[in-house]
Formats: C-alpha cells, structure tokens, sequence
C-alpha cells in the first residue's frame, strides 16, 4: 500500500499571500481556513514559540479540514534548555493540549538547537523511549555537525530505528549552494544563520519529514526538484507517509514551491488527489465565469 503525502509550509498566517495564495482582501482570521482549503498540512512553527491556549487548540480543530495534517514543534522552552529529560512530563502535557486536534494531529517534531550534540545521545534516547510513539509519532531535528559524521550519524540513525521514531530531513543546500544569491539580500542573509548541515535522506520510521528551504529564484531550485521527486515517489511506493514543507527566504513564494512538488509527483505517476489549491482555484475560475455569462446575458 502506498503512503500517503502531504505538503504545505511552515505557516498559515502570512498576510502578503493575500492576493496570490489566497483570494485578494483576505482577512487574517480567514487564513486557518484559507489555508486548510488549499494545503494539507501545515509545520506547527507557532508552537515552537509559545504555548496554544485551549481556546486556540478548540479553533484549530474546527477549522482544519478532514485529513489536514498538523504538525506542530515541541515548544524551545523545552527543546533548547539543555537536556530533554527534564522536560519529560511537561512535554507531555503540551501533548495532551493538542489532544481536540483527534486525528488532525500529525507527527510532532523536536528541532534541537546546534549545542545538541552526541555528547546528549543517551539523553535524547530516554526522552524518546518516554515519549508516546506509538499514539504520537515524533521526529528529530538535529544541528550540531557532529551528528552527522561518523560514528555518531549511524548510531543515531540506529537509535531512532529501534523506537520508531523519525529524522527530519532539512535540506539547505538550494540557498547555499547558489553562488548568484545577492550577498545583501537581507532574508537569504538570514536564512543561512541556520547551520549548514549535510542532506541526511535517511528513513528512520513509517514517515518522513522533509523541510526543503527553497531558494528565492525559482529557476534555482530545479536541481533539486530533480533529485527530490524520484526519491519521495520510492518513499511513497514503499508504503512511508511523507510530509513535505516548502520554505522560503521570501516566504510569498513557498506555496509555489510545494505545488511544483506535488505536481511534478504527479506527472511521474504518483497517485496523488487534485491539490486543494489547484480545486479552488478551479472553483474560483468557473464563479468567475459563471458571474461574467449572467452580467453578459443578466
């Protein structure tokens, strides 16, 4: 059985996607709704910051389509305060928060600061071992570099292996590799204050997380669409339900990025549903068009 997929961004409250991504004049407390009428999933990038209040949890459940995914981070106040283990029972706490989200709720993820290092590898295996995977699936990000050199990258490989627990992959190269970026473009400027980490294609559970960090200039990312594509369709074929968020530096652009995704696993013959996006700009085309025969003919 093939996997399913989905794919979206990192947020779903940008004002300047109104006129493009969403319908011109759109208002802010329409863009959860907007959003789910178009992507299926979404990067839970809000929580990383700060704590939802049950009211919030109580509207992003309403609002969320059937089958939308998700996928929140753990919050920094717990994820970058040194050790993980600690932090063991307020995570979950902050789990059981999410819990209106019922099957909306997708994988969460943990993305550990650059001073994470292998040093803390027994550290983040009990934190995992403690973590409800089998109810809640969960994947790491790492960012300290030793990770992924030997021997530290096949013994953490190994280690989320053995709990089923997943290893986002973080793709930077389209904004690093690219010698024609401007140096002043002060958004790539700020983008490359992430490190700068090896491409770990590596599937560690029943999914995958990709967040690819797109370069500005579309053309750039071709490369990289190139690679990307055969590779998420063997995940599919292999039955790995695969999450795919497009970034950008210039974040107007990254809806763009996960629809070249997704239509280019089509055209190799993925199974994959109409885009919601795709289906209502369809739907807003054929109103337009209705609206214009009955002025013409009203």
């Amino acid at each position: 059985m093939a996997g399913a997929y989905f794919t979206g961004c990192a947020v779903w409250a940008f004002k300047d996607w109104a006129g493009s991504f969403y319908p011109r004049g759109s208002k802010p407390g329409d863009f959860l709704r907007l959003y789910g009428d178009r992507m299926t999933a979404v990067e839970g990038n809000t929580t990383f910051y700060s704590m939802p209040d049950t009211k919030t949890i109580d509207r992003w459940a309403e609002t969320m389509p059937p089958g939308f995914r998700f996928c929140p981070k753990l919050p920094r106040a717990f994820s970058h305060q040194g050790k993980l283990v600690p932090f063991v029972e307020a995570s979950h706490r902050f789990l059981q928060t999410l819990a209106p989200l019922g099957d909306r709720l997708g994988p969460i993820f943990i993305q550990l600061p650059p001073t994470y290092s292998p040093e803390h590898l027994s550290d983040l295996r009990e934190f995992l071992a403690r973590w409800p995977r089998q109810q809640h699936p969960i994947a790491v990000e790492v960012r300290h570099l030793d990770w992924f050199a030997e021997p530290h990258a096949t013994r953490l490989n190994q280690m989320l292996k053995s709990l089923g627990a997943g290893r986002v992959l973080l793709d930077t190269r389209p904004i690093y590799d690219c010698i024609n970026t401007p140096a002043d473009d002060p958004q790539i400027g700020s983008e490359r204050k992430k490190p700068r980490v090896p491409l770990q294609p590596e599937i560690t559970a029943s999914f995958a997380i990709v967040r690819y960090i797109s370069h500005p200039d579309f053309a750039y990312n071709q490369p990289y669409f190139d690679e990307w594509v055969p590779r998420l369709r063997q995940w599919l074929d292999a039955g790995t339900d695969v999450y795919f968020f497009a970034h950008c530096p210039q974040e107007a652009k990254s809806p763009a990025v996960a629809r070249e995704v997704y239509h280019r696993l089509q055209q190799v013959g993925v199974e994959l549903p109409e885009l919601l996006w795709d289906r209502a700009e369809r739907q807003r085309a054929e109103e337009d068009t209705s609206s214009a025969q009955l002025s013409l003919f009203g």
